[in-house]
């Protein structure tokens, strides 16, 4: 099988999708840079009527593909900065992602809202390393996160064809790691998370590119006789309570690994559903290995200290077990 980086397959994916589906259109703000452009492996191939180049204001794309929506289109957004959302947030949370409900269910919303952050890296600093996939959790909108390419193919197309608003979150850190994905288009079934590996010991609950972290910490655990099982929820909200209570009723420990703030984030949601539904499968307390609740500081030294890595997470392993 050919190999594909997340963003080749990401392209792919909506490449495919915009020709099969004639409502499907990409909308975007002019002047892109291509380092940043989700789209530039193949920039020629939209060069058509179904890419919309829209003004610089965030809160306009957003509200418009709203209205876009309710005609029975099927606009996918492309944010290059995930402090975009921010500015749009009005449009995103107390319109699309509440008008179905608040129309008795009458009115669909297809809209996707692709993610490709940027994220944290040498030269941001806390103005461009945000996580915001808990606001939007929070607004009541269905959010996805993969951990590689092939997840990524799958999950956007399942995306594109649901009929409620998806953010579809693809972290920087794994847009350049290459993975199996297949030419034919096919769909991932959000709301269902993934056993990464099995194991027996403790379970590890990890998010989009800590998944590949705590694979690492698990593979090397190994030589100490440490079974570790890498639970990936994929689909962030709605969260696979089933498959996480499979995997902690059978290892008792748990430990959730999330890059986004500790206070009122994701990994607290995980922890909330365990202690309140799973209580009587926990054999020791859980851990959380997240940010740190403060701005990303520039320089890289200091982040060390405040993101998570495979440090924090085999010292939390190693402290339960």
């Amino acid at each position: 099988m050919r190999e594909l980086n997340s963003i080749e397959a990401a392209h792919e994916g909506l490449k495919t999708e915009i020709s099969l589906d004639k409502n499907v259109y990409l909308m975007k703000k002019e002047q892109y840079s291509d380092k940043k452009d989700s789209d530039n492996s193949n920039k020629d191939s939209y060069k058509n009527d179904k890419v919309v180049n829209m003004p610089k204001s965030e809160a306009t794309i957003v509200s418009t593909a709203t209205g876009l929506a309710l005609t029975g289109l099927r606009p996918v957004i492309e944010f290059n900065r995930m402090e975009d959302i921010f500015l749009s947030f009005s449009a995103l949370v107390d319109q699309a992602a509440k008008l179905r409900y608040m129309s008795g269910g009458e009115l669909m919303f297809p809209i996707t809202y692709l993610c490709a952050e940027e994220g944290v890296c040498k030269n941001n600093d806390g103005l461009n390393s945000e996580n915001p996939y808990s606001f939007l959790i929070h607004g009541g909108m269905k959010v996805v996160m993969p951990s590689c390419a092939y997840d990524v193919k799958g999950l956007l197309v399942s995306a594109i064809r649901d009929n409620d608003p998806v953010a579809v979150f693809i972290p920087a850190m794994i847009r350049s790691e290459k993975g199996d994905v297949p030419e034919e288009q096919y769909s991932i079934p959000m709301g269902k998370a993934e056993i990464k590996k099995k194991g027996s010991d403790i379970t590890v609950v990890a998010t989009g590119h800590c998944v590949n972290i705590a694979l690492a910490v698990a593979r090397k655990l190994e030589a100490d006789q440490i079974s570790v099982e890498v639970f990936d929820p994929r689909t962030l909200f709605p969260f696979d309570k089933e498959t996480l209570k499979e995997s902690v009723s059978k290892t008792g420990k748990v430990v959730i690994m999330d890059d986004s703030p500790r206070a009122c984030g994701f990994a607290s949601m995980v922890s909330s559903i365990l202690m309140e539904e799973y209580y009587e499968y926990l054999k020791k307390p859980i851990l959380r290995i997240t940010r740190e609740d403060i701005p990303v500081p520039f320089s890289n030294s200091l982040k060390k200290y405040i993101l998570p890595d495979g440090e924090k997470l085999e010292s939390a392993i190693r402290k339960i077990i």
